[in-house]
């Protein structure tokens, strides 16, 4: 030590803390993939065996139990996941996908695409973004069971225009439509700071929907041009696409006009906010609908990067349903009527 400094000694420290961690991720990705490798093929061999040798769906209840038997000690290997083996196999009989994608998620990963999707794309495709994002069990469950895939396609953008390669291809990966506030428990009529304000009362739901890499800057940030002060309804800065992205909240269909305030409100920010080596800002207007040509029209010759895009809330129902359905207050008069009813009737174990 008398001849080695103290930050010598602090950075090979820190060089050698690194190494062992990503030696120890690389062990657990590989133990990882080897296990799903080993449960497809054993799904695979399930399913060749029932397909050419005509062994009922009983074998593997039996092959259950006597695994169960023989190796005590080694766990995973129930019916109900062989059952999901043989079901993997199936869904993917081509072992380099199992290999190139699903080996690079969990077996409990892989469930639940077996579980809550039948289209095979669509499963490779949440498979990617678990690996791109890092998202666990939970969080896939949750993109899934909000038609994350379906909703990245509906925006309308100039992004391809505006913005140099790569980082329009991945701003248009950030922007959905429409984005669901279904965590919010908001009426159709809700007004635009309401909206805004509960949304950042419920940010952590809000980032979640809005997907990885979104910082939040702020609410009803001000920016001050020529005297004049002007607030940005929602401000975030996304760490991956290095640069500010604004939200202008609007609580009716997208009008023309939305674009060129947008406009304004992302050259402040590149001027008064943006360093040196950030990234253009990006503008999403968030509107309740909008008309897909009418928003074409209104990007088409701005220079900008714009999003337009919609949001559902938990209340939103066609207006034909709106009448027809009870209130709480009914259903409520409604559940007491029977429980009285119940307690009015007499005991079946009465003589």
């Amino acid at each position: 030590m008398n001849n080695l400094s103290s930050n010598d000694y602090e950075k090979f420290l820190r060089n050698l803390k690194e190494r062992i961690r990503n030696a120890q991720v690389r062990a657990a990705l590989a133990v990882n993939k080897e296990l799903v490798l080993l449960y497809w093929q054993v799904g695979k061999d399930i399913l060749s065996r029932q397909q050419q040798a005509g062994w009922g769906a009983k074998i593997i209840t039996q092959l259950a139990a006597d695994l169960k038997r023989e190796l005590p000690d080694i766990k995973g290997f129930s019916r109900s996941n062989l059952l999901y083996m043989r079901a993997f196999a199936q869904a993917f009989p081509d072992e380099s996908i199992v290999q190139d994608v699903f080996g690079q998620i969990t077996w409990y990963h892989n469930i639940s695409l077996l579980e809550k999707l039948k289209d095979a794309e669509e499963r490779v495709w949440y498979a990617k973004q678990t690996v791109v994002h890092g998202w666990s069990r939970n969080v896939l469950v949750h993109q899934i069971e909000s038609g994350l895939y379906r909703r990245m396609e509906g925006a309308i953008t100039n992004f391809d225009r505006a913005l140099p390669q790569p980082q329009s291809d991945l701003a248009q990966q950030l922007i959905k439509d429409p984005y669901h506030f279904d965590f919010l428990s908001l009426s159709q009529d809700v007004q635009e700071r309401e909206l805004e304000t509960a949304l950042v009362e419920h940010i952590r739901d809000f980032l979640l929907e809005l997907g990885v890499g979104f910082s939040f800057v702020g609410s009803q940030y001000r920016i001050e041009v020529d005297g004049d002060d002007y607030y940005i309804d929602l401000l975030f800065y996304h760490l991956k696409l290095r640069c500010f992205v604004v939200i202008d909240l609007k609580v009716k269909e997208f009008q023309p006009e939305f674009s060129g305030k947008m406009s304004f409100y992302i050259s402040a920010v590149d001027d008064l906010l943006r360093h040196r080596d950030d990234n253009p800002t990006i503008g999403i207007i968030l509107c309740k609908g909008k008309k897909k040509t009418a928003a074409e029209y209104a990007l088409r010759d701005v220079n900008k990067p714009i999003g337009v895009s919609t949001y559902q809330l938990r209340n939103s129902l066609p207006e034909s349903l709106r009448g027809s359905l009870p209130t709480p207050e009914q259903l409520e008069m409604e559940l007491e009527s029977i429980l009285q009813g119940i307690e009015a009737s007499p005991s079946e174990d009465s003589d």
